[in-house]
C-alpha cells in the first residue's frame, strides 16, 4: 500500500497560539510518520526559517520535507537539499521595490540567509517578532541577491486599502508571472505563479511516486487555498477564512488551540 504525506500550514493551523505543536498533535504525528508516511510543513514562510521552526520543535520525523516560501522551494530534511526551487526574475526585484516605494509600502525580499530590504521600522519589527531571519537594510539590494529570490513581501499593519491600490498596481506591472495573495490581513506574498503551496503538493507527492489521493493538507489562511484544493483531501480549520473553509473537503471540530488536527492524522494512519 503506497504511503501518505501530510501538509501542514504552520500559524493558526499546526501551531497553537503559543507557536507550539501540543502533545496530542505531537503524539498523532509520531504515529503517522512511524507508519511509513511524510510529514511536510508547507509554508508561506522561507526555507530557513521553516527549518528552525522544524528544528526549534524538536521535530525528527524519517522521511520530512519542507516546502517553503509558498511552494517556491521545496527541501529534504533527511537528505538536506533542495528538490526543487525557483524564483521572482533578478531584473523584477528591483522594479517592485521602486513600485513599492511610490506607494509607501514597505517590501522585501531574501537571499539564503538574510532577509534583505531598502527599510526598517515599524512593518519589519512587527514581522520579525516571529521570523528570527537576519537582516540586511541597504539602498541597493541587488548587491545581496545573486539568485532569483523565492518570494518577496509587502507589509501595511494600518491602512489595508493603500495596500490593495499597491497590490492592483503591482498585477499590472507583472501580469500572470507572479501570484500576489494575503497570508494574513497585513502581508501580501509575491512569488512566481509557477509556484505557490498547490503546485508543491503535486510536485513532492510526483518526486515520491504517491498518488494525489493519498495527499492531505490542513490551512486555515487564503494563501493555503491551492493546496487544500490540490490535496486529495483538504482540511480547514475551524478557526480558517470563511472562503478556506468552503473551499476544504472537510472542516475541524476544534481549532488550532484544541489538538484540531489531531483526529485527522491519526485517521490517515
Amino acid at each position: 500500500m503506497s504511503s501518505k504525506i501530510f501538509f501542514f500550514d504552520l500559524d493558526g493551523t499546526l501551531l497553537n497560539k503559543e507557536k507550539i505543536i501540543t502533545p496530542a498533535t505531537m503524539e498523532a504525528l509520531r504515529r503517522f510518520t512511524e507508519a511509513g508516511n511524510h510529514f511536510c510543513i508547507n509554508t508561506g514562510r522561507a526555507i530557513d526559517s521553516a527549518r528552525a521552526v522544524y528544528n526549534g520543535l524538536g521535530l525528527d520525523f524519517k522521511g520530512s520535507y519542507l516546502c517553503g516560501s509558498n511552494g517556491t522551494e521545496i527541501f529534504s530534511v533527511d537528505d538536506e537539499k533542495y528538490v526543487y526551487k525557483t524564483g521572482i526574475r533578478l531584473e523584477l526585484v528591483p522594479k517592485i521595490m521602486d513600485l513599492a516605494a511610490e506607494y509607501d509600502m514597505h517590501c522585501h525580499t531574501y537571499n539564503e540567509t538574510h532577509i534583505v530590504s531598502r527599510w526598517n521600522g515599524e512593518c519589519m519589527d512587527y514581522y520579525r517578532r516571529v521570523i528570527k531571519t537576519p537582516l540586511i537594510v541597504a539602498d541597493d539590494v541587488m548587491q545581496y541577491i545573486v539568485t532569483p529570490p523565492s518570494k518577496m513581501i509587502a507589509i501595511e499593519l494600518h491602512d489595508h486599502e493603500k495596500q490593495e491600490r499597491f497590490r492592483m498596481a503591482l498585477q499590472e506591472m507583472v501580469g500572470d508571472e507572479l501570484t500576489l495573495l494575503y497570508s494574513n490581513p497585513y502581508y501580501m506574498e509575491i512569488f512566481p505563479s509557477i509556484a505557490g503551496k498547490g503546485s508543491a503538493v503535486k510536485r513532492l507527492a510526483d518526486y515520491l511516486g504517491i498518488p494525489v489521493e493519498n495527499t492531505l493538507a490542513a490551512g486555515d489562511e487564503q494563501n493555503d487555498l491551492s493546496m487544500i484544493e490540490a490535496a486529495g483531501c483538504g482540511i480547514a480549520m475551524i478557526n480558517g477564512t470563511d472562503v478556506v473553509k468552503a473551499s476544504a473537503d472537510v472542516v475541524t471540530k476544534e481549532d488550532n488551540n484544541h489538538d484540531g488536527l489531531a483526529e485527522f492524522i491519526l485517521g490517515a494512519i
